[in-house]
């Protein structure tokens, strides 16, 4: 399996949404799971990016069914995710 990088741009998605969209994905026990190694989410303007790293596009895909419709559920609308493959990965010790 090769990691890739997942990058998304949510313009115009409030905190209260995505917010409401970590706490679901929480509940639905997606909240932290180890397919998902890395997940940075930054204020852009009135929106969000988005970005992380995952072992597979597998996994990711996977996680997409369950995260897709609840992101619509708490008002979000889905963004077309930039997939790259991640070449290196440095940890400090």
């Amino acid at each position: 399996m090769k990691n890739i990088l997942v990058q998304f741009d949510f313009p115009d998605t409030d905190v209260k949404v995505y917010e409401g969209i970590v706490k679901d994905l929480e509940k639905a026990g997606l909240g932290n799971i180890p397919e998902r190694l890395y997940h940075v989410a930054a204020r852009q303007g009135s929106g969000w990016h988005v970005t992380d790293v995952w072992e597979s596009e597998e996994a990711f895909n996977k996680f997409g069914e369950t995260m897709i419709p609840l992101q619509i559920k708490n008002g979000g609308t889905p963004a077309k995710p930039v997939i790259l493959p991640v070449h290196n990965i440095i940890i400090p010790e």
